[in-house]
């Protein structure tokens, strides 16, 4: 389920991205435009920091599917 909402998630900072740069050429609205952006990095951070391993390692994504088995 969590691999479901981390995929969302991704897809949804891409759309983000692109309604930003469609924002920006169509009105102008810079600020609206890097606000939607800095909301994708921050969810884009949000999904690497369950996705990307540790220094032993282990990806916390990991460490949740083992533990519910």
């Amino acid at each position: 389920m969590l691999d479901a909402v981390l995929s969302i998630t991704v897809l949804a900072a891409i759309l983000l991205v692109i309604g930003a740069i469609f924002l920006w050429r169509r009105t102008g609205a810079t600020r609206n435009a890097l606000l939607m952006v800095l909301l994708a990095v921050v969810a884009l951070a949000n999904v690497a920091i369950w996705v990307l391993p540790d220094a032993g390692g282990d990806a916390p994504l990991d460490k949740l599917e083992q533990g519910s088995r």
